[in-house]
């Protein structure tokens, strides 16, 4: 490993790396020269060993405050991959069987033909409950006890398990209530107790004040005119009622600016509200990227890793994203739109490779077939879906460094 520092717009890239992945670390630069990076950081694990740790720019234009080495963000949908990984603990340990119905562990949540609902419905997006129809007013998004409750009440868009569409917000509720009702422990604490503190990473759902300081505000991106054509925002624009609509505007408090708020870093969204850095992503998933442990951290079982990476929901039509989606059981994996979207749409990752992107494109993943743990999180939010320019071009220069030569399938291959 070496030591990296390079002034770059606005700031300073500096941090480690291991020569073999100069040209990674290069391209994490060069964001901030043709991609109007502000502040980032990335980290990538090799086989259990960290061979790159950077981070730099601007965690706060308005006060020129520097993005340091524990600075941290609001990761946005990159949450998913912890709550996910919060079942699958306690699927690994026999505590929860991801094939249950629901109602035998959270028995209200059978109202309105939902009693059909598996735990894998709630893991794969395909339960029936992507949105709340009725309005969240102010802070009731930050209220566990309300949105279980609501979500418990809703009738389904769809019979579970029959179609699927991106549970954006409400994933967060139905997957962490099922982790609460099993644990008897919050999500946040759970997760605090059984992977953050025992990996000594910086990641929290429900973030602690005295860390408050050390927060990078996130910068919106608000989409042109011209970028307002795709299908999502045409229906999220225009149809009210419809779920796209819904999942833009129906957020309470938390669409009004609340991931830089003190109450939105404080409550537990699952979905939605995780803080950490890209150390923190890519240290979640390098015992994934190992057979399910690392050192003295084992967090599952190989026989439950294998089941939680395999694709569980596949559609030509997501209902609330309307591109085509593939995920496992809580996780993303490879998503090639580039034909439609322009590539940002798309999260392009190895073939066996599973985890999520964050909204404005941050990333975190695992790729058992050759030991990678990746992160990536930034400040300033981009375009897309899914992942922008600048997080792919990161995606792909990691898989180049491993000797990969190609995507063109919709997956890198060797």
């Amino acid at each position: 490993m070496h030591v990296v520092r390079r002034e770059v717009p606005g700031g300073i890239v500096e941090g480690l790396c291991d020569p073999a992945f100069d040209s990674l670390a290069a391209e994490f630069a060069r964001n901030f020269f043709e991609r109007n990076e502000v502040g980032a950081s990335l980290a990538v694990s090799h086989q259990g060993r960290t061979v790159v740790d950077l981070w730099g720019g601007l965690a706060d234009p308005d006060t020129k405050r520097a993005w340091h080495r524990d600075t941290v963000s609001i990761v946005y949908s990159c949450t998913k991959g912890a709550t996910a990984l919060c079942a699958h603990i306690l699927a690994s340990r026999a505590a929860l069987d991801i094939e249950a119905p629901v109602v035998s562990i959270w028995p209200e949540f059978g109202q309105h033909g939902k009693d059909g609902a598996t735990v894998r419905m709630m893991l794969d997006h395909s339960v029936g409950v992507p949105v709340l129809r009725d309005k969240i007013d102010g802070d009731r998004i930050y209220d566990w006890d309300h949105m279980t409750g609501r979500l418990a009440a809703e009738p389904p868009f769809w019979q579970p398990g029959t179609r699927n569409g991106y549970h954006a917000m409400t994933f967060g509720y139905t997957v962490g209530e099922i982790v609460r009702r099993v644990s008897g422990m919050s999500l946040g604490a759970f997760f605090r107790k059984e992977i953050a503190d025992p990996l000594g990473l910086d990641f929290w759902i429900g973030l602690p004040e005295a860390i408050e300081p050390r927060v990078a505000p996130m910068m919106f991106y608000r989409a042109p005119p011209a970028e307002q054509t795709t299908p999502f925002l045409k229906a999220a624009l225009n149809e009210r009622g419809s779920i796209p609509n819904l999942f833009l505007f129906n957020g309470g408090s938390w669409r009004l600016g609340g991931a830089n708020t003190r109450a939105g870093h404080a409550a537990e969204i699952g979905a939605a509200n995780g803080i950490t850095n890209a150390r923190g992503l890519a240290g979640m998933y390098a015992p994934l990227a190992n057979g399910g442990s690392l050192g003295k951290v084992k967090l599952v079982d190989g026989d439950t890793l294998g089941r939680m990476r395999q694709v569980s929901m596949a559609t030509h039509l997501d209902a609330t994203l309307m591109i085509p989606t593939r995920f496992a059981q809580g996780f993303m994996v490879s998503m090639d739109n580039r034909r439609n979207g322009g590539g940002r749409d798309s999260a392009v990752l190895g073939r066996d490779a599973f985890g999520h992107v964050g909204a404005g494109g941050s990333i975190g993943f695992a790729d058992p077939e050759c030991g990678l743990a990746f992160g990536y999180t930034m400040n300033r939010m981009g375009p897309g879906i899914l992942l922008n320019e600048r997080g792919q071009s990161l995606v792909d220069a990691a898989y180049r460094c491993l000797g990969y030569s190609s995507n063109a399938s919709g997956a890198w291959a060797r």
